[in-house]
């Protein structure tokens, strides 16, 4: 029990800033490429169809990508600190 507790505080100090710096680089490549802020609605009415579709697909894709990340940063920080690898989740 004490194992899952440790990795899934390591889960959610990698989890906290990979989020941050992931939020802040899908703005920053949006307002680069696009030359305008991200949709702050994409589903409200009036939102370009086009725009919030763009941009919940480039969401979900750097969602993704900094789950993998924290995740194998925890990984690799609870091998690190006890030795073994983290317990296996639930199915």
């Amino acid at each position: 029990m004490g194992g899952k507790l440790i990795y899934r505080a390591i889960g959610m100090a990698f989890a906290m800033p990979v989020s941050y710096a992931v939020r802040r680089a899908l703005r920053a490549t949006w307002r680069q490429t696009r030359g305008a802020e991200p949709p702050a609605r994409p589903g409200a009415p009036g939102t370009n169809w086009r725009e919030a579709v763009i941009w919940a697909a480039a969401s979900g894709a750097g969602i993704a990508v900094g789950e993998i990340i924290a995740n194998r940063g925890a990984t690799r920080a609870y091998q690190t600190l006890t030795g073994h690898n983290p317990p296996e989740p639930k199915k």
